[in-house]
């Protein structure tokens, strides 16, 4: 199975997102792959709050959301939108990463459950709830020729949502992001390296890089993980660009047979 990952730098509108990552896309269907996933916040990145909130669109009116639905049709190909930031029915933000199949129709929908409240060494302070609102609910879809999990970003860091994905059935698990410099030097790749092996499962995570409109810089440095922890691909840089791989599904099996720590779970008491 052929997947491909695109690298963006977002701007600060839907429209111009849409014209960013169009051609990367594209550029990804030339390779062949069956499977295309984009970063999180494909859509839009802009940090101010008033500004943010003032340019969000609900799912069916997003004009990237749309632009890239029609791509997957166009290219008869399944894209992952690693998300949008959404207006949401109660009238936050959602971060919501879609699934749209070859037709064009949405297969499934994910809103991130694990929102980034940090105050980083840098003095830079994140609060993602300040009108974003979480998801509840942990998705598996089918692809061809595997199963994918749905994570973004922040979810990296919770080892039992991965877990269930895997314990789902997930052969391949999705972690789109828009990491922050100071955690992507620190952590991106030891942490997609851990979460595919103790899941036994492919990580795929397209990424967000380099400065972007609204100051904010983020890590790049897209990679493909196997199921035993090996980069498989990996972009030495921020910029946008695409990152393709042939994968041998058979590795999931072969690492899970190896090791079968998902069925090992036991019990215990807390300390």
């Amino acid at each position: 199975m052929r997947v491909a990952l695109v690298q963006t730098q977002t701007p600060a509108d839907q429209e111009r997102a849409l014209e960013h990552v169009a051609p990367l896309v594209r550029e990804a269907a030339k390779t062949g792959a069956s499977l295309i996933l984009t970063p999180e916040a494909v859509n839009l990145i802009e940090r101010r709050r008033d500004r943010r909130d003032a340019a969000l669109r609900t799912e069916g009116d997003d004009p990237c959301v749309i632009g890239l639905r029609d791509l997957a049709r166009e290219l008869s190909v399944h894209l992952l939108i690693g998300s949008a930031m959404l207006k949401g029915p109660d009238g936050r933000a959602v971060n919501r990463s879609l699934l749209a199949g070859p037709d064009g129709e949405i297969i499934a929908r994910y809103d991130k459950i694990h929102l980034f409240d940090v105050d980083l060494p840098t003095g830079e302070s994140v609060r993602e709830s300040d009108g974003v609102a979480p998801g509840g609910r942990a998705v598996v879809a089918d692809v061809p020729e595997a199963r994918l999990g749905l994570t973004v970003c922040y979810d990296i860091r919770f080892p039992h949502l991965f877990r269930a994905l895997a314990r789902a059935g997930a052969d391949l698990i999705a972690a789109p992001a828009a990491f922050t410099v100071p955690t992507g030097q620190a952590h991106w790749e030891v942490l997609l390296r851990a979460r595919a092996i103790e899941t036994g499962a492919f990580v795929l995570a397209p990424a967000q890089g380099g400065l972007h409109e609204d100051g904010r810089s983020t890590w790049g440095r897209s990679l493909i993980v196997d199921p035993w922890g090996q980069v498989v691909a990996a972009a030495d840089h921020d910029r946008p660009c695409i990152l393709s791989a042939d994968l041998d599904l058979g590795a999931v099996a072969r690492a899970r047979a190896a090791i079968p720590q998902l069925t090992h779970d036991r019990e215990f008491q807390g300390p």
